[in-house]
């Protein structure tokens, strides 16, 4: 029966508005001839004596009140049709729409006294009723639609008990465009108690009713006292240190965290603000600039024919992604793992079809003669060479593998490229090849002296691009942390105080790009991770925006170092002397101190040892070629 009547309201929604403005501006008009006729010596006051002069005027006058009140009735309702006012959604009536009902009030009433004034000319309206009718009218129907937007928006927000209390940070237009969609499309999950805001002037005012408390160096308090259960970070333009400041006080809490997408990208894509609002990932946490192909990186593939090896891999098929998209000639994706090497080859025909000259092989950097056969048929002009065993643990219990690998695989691959001449060898490295204390950064730290020793003599110009740890790759914290809080928990941490260098595969594949445009004979170059972040703090984080609380919700527990593993790691030794490049983000290291001339017989002994499955004395030969491997078992 309600939703029946409820319709009925929609349906004839004009109808029944017109109706009660004729009622109102009727009953508004009459009162008023009541209390000028009827009232007190005030309203009587206002009248021309010489027009009041019965000892009954309602006699005297009903005729006039009732032809004029028609007359009254219809200026207003003609006139707020023509004005838009029945065409106006009052549950969401902005300022304007207030301007447009006065606007519209004045001009009904001017047309009622320029009416009046020709037709009723026998005896004339008092002027007490002009003033105190449209006062009445204008008062009364602006009221009953103040009243019926306070009702919708009071049953809207009565609604909402059962939704996440959510406080916004930022107190401008983003923040107020999404409170005023908010009140068109009520969220089912949010409940907006209140806001912060950096600047002194809107501390202790308003946006659309939601008060700004304080600023963002308040967020744990007042978390704490409103009992928030969300943070809404409403600055899509804020700056990267800023946004990691402020996202780093919000992490102290046991709030949700979700970002505010950029306005002016919604409106480009026609998305509507509240269902992009997206959750705060580890990423934002980070505080990184985002950083952009740069113009010579991109001339740089450009036109070329690329192979990437392990291009199935995290970083190799991030590789892939931002090669295609520079417009190669062809690119060429070498991996053994066909699972990963059919994902990325699908995914690149998806979204370039036949614009993308694209090979896919199957094989291992291991196989010399089949690296030489695929070098000798595509003859690659710039090739990346990420292909490599990383998972640490892992490759201390199989040392042999890690040589067999890493080391000649980047041997294998490296020596066809200048065999075929190739303009460019870019090496993936790792900051775990800096003072090694694990095979994997070991066998890495090799590689590096195997492209330094090439270079020395050859046209191909070699270089490698050393960096940290990647969110997100194969193998890597983030992975194993989300498994972990699928499942329920505990996180396990290896130690308290273990740190590592972070940035995004995006970032780290271009900024690979922009270092292999740089070439350099041998050069290696060292990436600007930014600060390190603490392995707990991450685990932490990730519990939070995953919605629950850290140590109560799910545990973290500490199962100490790996084989291996260090409390923290290095991007340059010791003996290396930095040079800067023409990107902020990009050194040099000085070449590698090595014994060049039993360096090749050293890496003969060093195979042999390694196909003969002897991982004890390989780790000591290992020791040997990498003075500065500190391995402890």
């Amino acid at each position: 029966m309600a939703k029946a009547f409820a319709d009925l309201l929609k349906r004839y929604r004009r109808a029944i508005l017109v109706l009660f403005d004729i009622v109102v501006v009727a009953a508004s008009y009459m009162a008023t001839w009541v209390l000028v006729l009827q009232g007190s010596d005030l309203f009587k006051s206002l009248v021309n004596s010489a027009e009041v002069q019965s000892s009954n005027p309602f006699r005297e006058y009903f005729s006039l009140m009732v032809s004029s009140c028609i007359f009254f009735v219809s200026c207003y309702i003609i006139v707020y049709a023509f004005m838009g006012m029945y065409d106006s959604l009052w549950r969401y009536a902005e300022i304007v729409e207030f301007f447009r009902f006065c606007m519209s009030s004045i001009l009904a009433v001017g047309a009622f006294i320029v009416v009046s004034r020709f037709i009723f000319t026998e005896r004339r309206i008092p002027i007490a009723v002009y003033l105190m009718s449209a006062m009445f009218a204008t008062a009364l129907t602006l009221v009953a639609r103040l009243t019926y937007r306070m009702y919708r928006n009071t049953k809207i927000k009565s609604g909402v008990s059962r939704r996440r209390r959510v406080m916004l940070i930022g107190a401008g237009d983003a923040a107020s465009t999404l409170l005023h969609e908010l009140y068109k499309n009520p969220s089912d999950e949010m409940n907006i108690i209140c806001a912060v805001d950096d600047s002194p002037q809107k501390v202790g005012r308003s946006i659309l009713g939601i008060e700004i408390m304080g600023t963002t160096e308040d967020i744990p308090e007042l978390v704490r006292q409103c009992e928030i259960e969300t943070i809404l970070l409403c600055i899509p333009t804020l700056e990267d240190e800023n946004k990691h400041r402020i996202l780093s006080i919000c992490a102290k809490t046991n709030c949700n965290l979700r970002i505010l997408p950029d306005i002016v990208k919604l409106i480009a894509d026609g998305k509507d603000l509240s269902s992009r609002i997206r959750d705060v990932q580890v990423e934002d946490l980070l505080g990184r600039e985002v950083i952009e192909i740069s113009s010579t990186a991109s001339q740089l593939v450009k036109g070329k024919t690329i192979m990437v090896t392990g291009g199935g891999g995290s970083i190799g098929s991030e590789l892939c992604r931002q090669i295609a998209a520079s417009n190669p000639k062809k690119l060429v994706i070498v991996d053994i793992y066909e699972n990963n090497a059919y994902a990325i080859q699908q995914e690149l025909i998806r979204k370039y079809g036949d614009k993308l000259d694209l090979e896919v092989q199957i094989a291992s950097v291991r196989d010399s003669k089949k690296v030489d056969l695929l070098f000798a048929h595509y003859r690659p002009n710039i090739v990346f060479h990420a292909a490599a065993h990383k998972h640490v643990p892992l490759m201390e219990t199989s040392p042999e593998e890690a040589v067999k690998n890493n080391v000649f695989g980047t041997y294998n691959v490296a020596l066809s490229a200048e065999k075929y001449g190739a303009d460019r060898f870019v090496l993936i490295s790792t900051d775990k090849a800096v003072n090694p204390t694990n095979v994997m950064g070991a066998t890495k730290r090799i590689c590096e002296m195997i492209i330094q020793s090439i270079a020395k003599n050859s046209k191909t110009s070699f270089c490698a691009v050393r960096f940290g740890n990647v969110l997100g790759s194969n193998g890597s914290v983030l992975p194993l942390f989300k498994e972990q809080i699928a499942s329920g928990g505990p996180l396990t941490v290896t130690d308290p105080n273990i740190i590592r260098y972070f940035m995004t595969i995006p970032e780290a594949v271009s900024l690979v790009l922009q270092a292999a445009s740089m070439g350099g004979a041998g050069n290696i170059y060292v990436l600007d991770m930014g600060a390190p972040v603490r392995i707990l703090d991450l685990a932490e984080n990730l519990i939070k925006l995953a919605g629950f609380i850290p140590y109560r919700d799910i545990d973290i527990v500490f199962t100490g170092l790996r084989p291996g593993e260090k409390l923290y790691e290095e991007l340059m030794m010791d003996e290396e002397s930095v040079q800067k490049t023409e990107s902020k983000k990009i050194f040099i290291g000085a070449p590698l101190r090595m014994n060049r001339e039993n360096f090749f017989d050293h890496l003969k002994t060093l195979k042999e040892i390694a196909y003969e499955n002897d991982s004890e004395r390989l780790l000591q030969f290992i020791a040997e070629m990498v003075p500065t491997f500190d391995h402890k078992i």
